[in-house]
């Protein structure tokens, strides 16, 4: 039998990558650091998703850069209205890359560049100002 675990991303800033998944809902569930290895590990799911479909964000402690956030592809979360999801992240200066034209469907990307799929859980009619906004850079 396989199981879902989780995905690794690994991030240069984790505060501001928690406040955004914080955003989404997620919240941290566990935290390892590791001396010896210099990095730490923060575990975030959704409720009632603990142990079973988590983001693990991998903080290394010696600075790298880190590129190709697209190559990893993305992270998908369903959400219950993806006008209201979307209004929230970009009333907190968050980049909506691909707006939810069709209400269906939207991209954002982390402080890191992995971008980040919201999925309207059902369906909603276009609306604007959603309908006619442009994309903007790379999702």
């Amino acid at each position: 039998m396989t199981r879902y675990l989780h995905t690794m991303i690994r991030v240069t800033d984790p505060d501001a990558t928690i406040a955004l998944f914080d955003m989404l809902g997620l919240k941290e569930v566990r935290r390892m650091e590791s001396e010896k290895g210099r990095f730490t590990l923060i575990f975030l799911a959704a409720p009632g998703q603990e142990g079973v479909a988590e983001v693990e964000l991998t903080h290394n402690w010696d600075p790298e850069p880190y590129d190709g956030g697209r190559n990893f592809g993305h992270l998908a979360f369903r959400v219950d209205d993806i006008y209201a999801t979307c209004q929230r992240l970009m009333d907190a200066g968050v980049t909506i890359n691909r707006p939810p034209r069709d209400g269906h469907m939207a991209f954002v990307k982390t402080p890191d560049g992995i971008s980040i799929e919201l999925l309207q859980d059902g369906s909603l009619p276009a609306a604007e100002p959603w309908a006619s906004m442009p994309n903007v850079g790379t999702w």
